[in-house]
């Protein structure tokens, strides 16, 4: 059964909401711990897929979980933007050696 699919993709989509949460927050060092459990989660994605193929009725629900997921992503960027322009303006001018 595909259900362990769905349930690797809906584990993704909470994270990433979570890391929304944390960037909304400004909370970057949350941001980057749920980072690494999409990671984490999207590697075991990976595997599971190897092994298993989503049912048909179930490829519209994954397409509607990657939406929300791809949202949750730009809107990510879009507030991480300010912090990554003042980390760059933090090390202008300095040269690695």
């Amino acid at each position: 059964m595909s259900q362990g699919l769905i349930d690797c993709y809906k584990a993704i989509e909470d994270s990433s909401a979570r890391m929304l949460d944390a960037a909304r927050r400004r909370d970057w060092d949350a941001v980057l711990r749920c980072e690494g459990a999409c990671a984490v989660l999207i590697g075991q994605l990976r595997l599971k897929a190897q092994e298993q193929a989503l049912a048909p009725e179930q490829r519209s629900e994954k397409a509607r979980i990657m939406q929300r997921i791809l949202r949750n992503d730009a809107r990510i960027r879009c507030l991480a933007e300010p912090w990554l322009a003042q980390f760059e303006q933090l090390f202008a001018g300095r040269r690695l050696h």
